[in-house]
């Protein structure tokens, strides 16, 4: 059985002559992290929408562990997991309430499912608040819940878009630290984000948009000897990848007096 568990194929996703996504092809191995990297509207959230079924491909196709999410959507996505940019919770639920129901959904075992979410909610630093409705949770600790969601039922592939978004930095490390433990146990972590500086330390290959089509992919050493860069970190690789390394070098200018 292959150990590749996220696959694209061709992966296209137009909007009438726009083109978001634009003929998309990787894949992400068993016990890979793997960093998904671009400008704003480069379509990364695009993609990662059509890996969890969420959006429909245009042209091309998705398998998220060998399954075609969208001809063999209910296998594919009981083995995957989703946090989006931004917290989706029922706000009149509490945080046991809100782990209870996506553990019935996913159909674990309620004495199994009531365990696991104990052990996240002490994890995340919740407990003491589990039973507060989630409407008067901060951004922050709304977003804990949702990543505790996401692992409750022990997902194969997880799948993050900016998950570190207003997270602090004790609770950006710890979650650092849980998708590095889940690709130890065997599990493809894909993760979009603007913070190059996690990207480089965390994810052993990145892959590069720009304009919905992958423009570079690799580990940062591999990156470097692409454009011939010496010791330069992923953040001036990506700048240089992208392009946007000329603004900057004209905003310094600017703010130098040269222009």
């Amino acid at each position: 059985m292959s150990n590749i568990l996220i696959e694209t194929k061709n992966l296209t996703k137009r909007y009438g002559t726009f083109t978001a996504v634009d003929g998309l092809n990787l894949a992400v191995r068993a016990g890979e992290i793997y960093g998904f990297l671009g400008p704003n509207g480069s379509g990364k959230t695009t993609t990662i929408r059509m890996l969890t079924g969420l959006l429909d491909a245009t042209e091309g196709e998705a398998f998220i562990c060998g399954y075609n999410i969208a001809s063999q959507a209910s296998q594919a996505k009981s083995l995957l997991a989703y946090v989006p940019d931004q917290p989706k919770v029922y706000g009149k639920l509490s945080a046991r309430e809100f782990l209870a129901l996506i553990g019935a959904l996913y159909r674990i075992p309620k004495e199994i499912a009531q365990e696991r979410a104990e052990q996240l909610l002490d994890l995340f630093g919740l407990s003491e608040r589990a039973d507060d409705l989630l409407e008067g949770y901060s951004h922050g600790m709304r977003q804990k819940v949702v990543i505790a969601a996401a692992l409750l039922h022990r997902p194969r592939v997880i799948l993050l878009d900016e998950p570190t978004v207003g997270l602090d930095p004790a609770s950006a490390r710890l979650l650092k630290d849980v998708l590095q433990q889940m690709a130890a146990q065997g599990a493809a972590v894909f993760v979009s984000t603007h913070i190059l500086e996690i990207a480089e330390r965390m994810c052993r290959r990145v892959g590069i948009l720009k304009n919905g089509r992958l423009i570079a992919e690799g580990s940062t050493d591999e990156l470097r000897q692409l454009t011939g860069s010496q010791g330069e970190s992923l953040e001036d690789i990506f700048l240089e990848l992208t392009g946007t390394s000329e603004t900057l070098e004209i905003i310094k200018s600017f703010e130098e007096g040269d222009v």
